[in-house]
């Protein structure tokens, strides 16, 4: 791992600490609003179901055949024509 990237990384997560210290203050001081800190939130999380890669992948495949069968179809059209 890169240095610089290392370090980009920590910072970030020195951050979501100062962030969750901010947030336990104001909530002892009786904030009315709790912080909490910014995390990103996966597509699991929010319910969403996603597709593995394989799935994906045929899908993709079959999509593609169509769309040559459909252009295959327009082009002998345009050449009758």
């Amino acid at each position: 791992m890169n240095i610089v990237e290392a370090l980009h990384k920590e910072a970030e997560k020195l951050n979501r600490q100062l962030t969750a210290v901010k947030g336990a203050i104001e909530a002892l001081n009786g904030a009315s609003k709790s912080v909490l800190p910014q995390t990103k939130i996966s597509s699991r999380s929010n319910g969403k179901r996603t597709m593995s890669a394989a799935v994906r992948a045929r899908i993709s495949q079959k999509a593609k055949a169509r769309w040559a069968k459909i252009k295959a179809e327009q082009s002998k059209s345009k050449a009758a024509k």
